[in-house]
């Protein structure tokens, strides 16, 4: 897992894992953030933790745990717009940081992917999502009961 500098070539798509609200049917929907739209490259798993923040989901990368998400290829335009939906700091200090993880996609393919990780300070005694699945976990919460 290494810091993983934005690209700012105008030509170059990125790959980036999302599991959180920019998963398919969460609240920021990762199609909404531009044209061309995200090219869906398959679901699979990163290794990490997931920790339930509320409203939305955060990553702390490494160790055992698996969550799931989703893969894309995304030009520069859109990754500038996830930078700062996830507020993004070129000093590494805001709420998401940059990095690049191994994702291990369901037919068994990996794919070096941008994973926006929370900063390890806005995970401290959050609640982990055991199943490693944000969507998931959020629509379980949403039950009555």
């Amino acid at each position: 897992m290494n810091a993983f500098p934005p690209d700012h070539s105008p030509a170059q798509p990125r790959t980036v894992f999302v599991y959180g609200t920019l998963r398919r049917g969460g609240s920021n929907d990762i199609h909404r953030f531009g044209l061309p739209a995200p090219r869906f490259r398959g679901t699979g798993h990163i290794a990490g933790v997931l920790y339930d923040l509320g409203p939305y989901p955060g990553v702390l990368l490494g160790g055992e745990g698996r969550v799931v998400g989703e893969v894309y290829e995304v030009v520069p335009e859109v990754e500038r717009a996830l930078d700062a939906l996830e507020e993004v700091r070129d000093d590494d200090e805001g709420e998401y940081r940059r990095r690049q993880a191994l994702a291990v996609l369901d037919d068994g393919r990996q794919v070096a992917c941008l994973v926006y990780e929370i900063h390890p300070r806005r995970a401290r005694e959050r609640p982990v999502i055991a199943s490693g699945d944000w969507i998931a976990h959020w629509r379980a919460r949403q039950l009555p009961g």
